[in-house]
């Protein structure tokens, strides 16, 4: 699947549902970036275990 493919999967998927405080218009008028993007982090497991671990600290 190439990209243009992909970007047309999601736009599909996110108008038929679109996330939380965004409406399917929103969604149609994003450009292919924004919308991966938005894919990348409604999905991306984050993982907040690092937070505290010795190394790096902002003061």
């Amino acid at each position: 699947m190439n990209d243009k493919q992909l970007v047309e999967k999601l736009r599909q998927k996110y108008m038929q549902n679109p996330p939380e405080g965004m409406t399917t218009s929103q969604v149609e008028n994003m450009s292919d970036d924004d919308l991966l993007d938005m894919d990348y982090f409604l999905n991306e497991e984050f993982d907040d275990d690092d937070i505290g671990e010795e190394g790096f600290y902002i003061f």
